[in-house]
C-alpha cells in the first residue's frame, strides 16, 4: 500500500513549485534564418555570380559614307538587246551548209550558213550570154559604121566635084547616120546587159547568208537539207532563219516604274543594278531614256536604264535585275555618315537614348545621336559604327561592363550559319 501511495504521490503537482526555464527557440530561429542566408549568398556566388545573362543581339548596318548615294527607288525588269537579229536568206532555197552553233561569237560579214546556188548560177550564167551577145553586136555595127563613114567621106568629095549626084551623097549620110544610132542602141542594150549580169551576182551572193553586225549567237534555227525563206512558205515545213544573234555591247535592263513614282526619275539619272544572278555585284549605269507611255491595265512606265559593265559574259538577254535609282552624290562636307541599328536596340536611361554594345563578352554602353526612323530601324549619326553587335531589348538589371552571352537561339542560327 505504501508503494501505491508513493506512486500517486510522485503523480501529484505541485502548484508553488517555481516553473522550469523556457526553451531558447529564438536562438535557433536566428541561427536558422542565418544560415539560410549563408547558403543563398555561396549558391549565388557559386552559381549565379559565374553566369553571364543572355542576350539577343544584332548587327549594325553602315548606311553610308560622306560621298555616297542614296536610292530613291527601286524597280524589277529584265536585261535586254537592242540590237538582236534573226538572220535569214534574202531569198527561198535549201540550206546546204551551217556554219554556226549556240554561244559562238561571230564577227560582222563572216559566213554563217550557204543555200544551193543551182538556180541562182543558172541565171548568171544567162546574163553573162546576154552580155557576150551584146558585145558582139557593138562589134560589127562598129564595123559597118566605119566603112559608113569612109563612104560618106568619099561621097562628099565626089559631090563638090559635080561627078555624082546630091541624092547619091545624102543616101550615104543617111547609112552612116543609121549605123550610128544602132551603135548607141547596141551600146544600151551592152549596158542593160551588164547590169542583169551585176544582178545575177547578186542573187548568186544572196545565197550566201552573213552576219549583219558582230555578236553571239543565240539560237540556231535551221539544218542541211531544209527550205529557208525570208517569208513563210507554208506551215512548219519552212524556216524563216538561219539563227539569232544578239550584240551584247547593246544589253541594257527595261524596268517598269509605278505612275505614281515616276516623277522622281529622270534622264541621265545614275542607276545601280543588281542581277538575280549575281546578287552580290553592284552594276553602275544611268538612265537612258523614259519611254512616253503608259501600260494602262498596269499603271506603269518603261524605263531604259544603261550599264556601264559593257560586254560583261556574265550579263546575258532576259536575265531578272533589280535597279536603285540614285539621287546625285552630295558633297563630302554637307553629307553625314551613320549606321542603320534596330528600334529595338535603343533604350532611355537617366533621359538619354542608349545601346549596349557586345565587346569582349561584355555589355558597353553608348550615348546615341538619333536621325531618321527608317521602317523598323532607327537612323544613329553618332555613338555605333558598321559592324557593331548591339543588344536586342536590353533588360533592365543590364548595366555597362555586365558580362552577356548570346541567347540560345542566337548561338543555334550562327552555328548553323558556320
Amino acid at each position: 500500500m505504501s508503494s501505491n501511495a508513493d506512486l500517486l504521490k510522485s503523480l501529484k503537482i505541485d502548484r508553488n513549485a517555481a516553473p522550469p526555464p523556457a526553451p531558447r527557440t529564438g536562438l535557433w530561429i536566428g541561427l536558422a534564418v542565418a544560415g539560410a542566408v549563408l547558403l543563398a549568398a555561396g549558391g549565388w556566388f557559386a552559381f549565379g555570380r559565374g553566369k553571364d545573362l543572355e542576350v539577343r543581339t544584332a548587327e549594325v548596318v553602315a548606311i553610308g559614307n560622306g560621298n555616297a548615294s542614296a536610292s530613291v527607288l527601286d524597280a524589277t525588269g529584265y536585261v535586254v538587246a537592242r540590237r538582236m537579229a534573226t538572220v535569214s536568206a534574202k531569198v527561198t532555197g535549201r540550206v546546204r551548209d551551217v556554219r554556226i552553233e549556240e554561244g559562238q561569237r561571230v564577227e560582222e560579214g563572216q559566213v554563217l550558213a550557204t543555200l544551193d546556188p543551182v538556180d541562182a548560177d543558172a541565171q548568171r550564167a544567162l546574163a553573162a550570154s546576154q552580155l557576150n551577145a551584146a558585145q558582139s553586136q557593138i562589134g560589127s555595127v562598129q564595123a559597118q559604121l566605119k566603112e559608113a563613114e569612109a563612104n560618106a567621106a568619099r561621097l562628099g568629095a565626089l559631090v563638090g566635084q559635080k561627078l555624082i549626084s546630091r541624092a547619091q551623097y545624102e543616101q550615104s549620110v543617111a547609112a552612116r547616120d543609121a549605123l550610128r544610132a544602132q551603135l548607141a542602141t547596141a551600146q544600151r542594150n551592152a549596158q542593160v546587159a551588164r547590169d542583169g549580169l551585176r544582178i545575177a551576182d547578186n542573187g548568186v551572193d544572196n545565197t550566201v547568208v552573213r552576219a549583219p553586225f558582230a555578236g553571239v549567237v543565240i539560237a540556231k534555227s535551221a539544218q542541211p537539207g531544209e527550205i529557208v525563206s525570208p517569208l513563210s512558205a507554208g506551215g512548219g515545213f519552212t524556216r524563216t532563219g538561219i539563227g539569232t544573234i544578239v550584240d551584247m555591247q547593246s544589253l541594257e535592263v527595261e524596268v517598269e516604274v509605278g505612275e505614281a513614282f515616276i516623277g522622281r526619275v529622270k534622264p541621265g539619272m545614275p542607276t545601280e543594278t543588281i542581277l538575280n544572278a549575281y546578287q552580290d555585284w553592284k552594276i553602275p549605269g544611268k538612265v537612258i531614256a523614259i519611254i512616253p507611255t503608259a501600260d494602262r491595265g498596269k499603271a506603269t512606265v518603261k524605263v531604259r536604264v544603261g550599264l556601264d559593265a559593257k560586254g560583261d559574259p556574265r550579263i546575258v538577254p532576259d536575265m531578272g535585275a533589280r535597279v536603285g535609282f540614285l539621287e546625285d552624290a552630295k558633297p563630302a562636307q554637307a553629307a553625314k555618315p551613320g549606321v542603320l541599328a534596330p528600334a529595338a536596340s535603343i533604350v532611355q536611361r537617366d533621359g538619354k537614348d542608349v545601346a549596349f554594345v557586345v565587346v569582349d563578352g561584355k555589355a558597353m554602353q553608348r550615348t546615341l545621336a538619333l536621325g531618321r526612323t527608317l521602317g523598323e530601324d532607327r537612323e544613329v549619326l553618332q555613338g555605333l559604327a558598321g559592324g557593331d553587335a548591339v543588344v536586342l531589348d536590353p533588360p533592365e538589371q543590364l548595366v555597362d561592363g555586365v558580362r552577356v552571352q548570346p541567347a540560345r537561339e542566337d548561338a543555334d542560327a550562327d552555328a548553323n550559319n558556320d
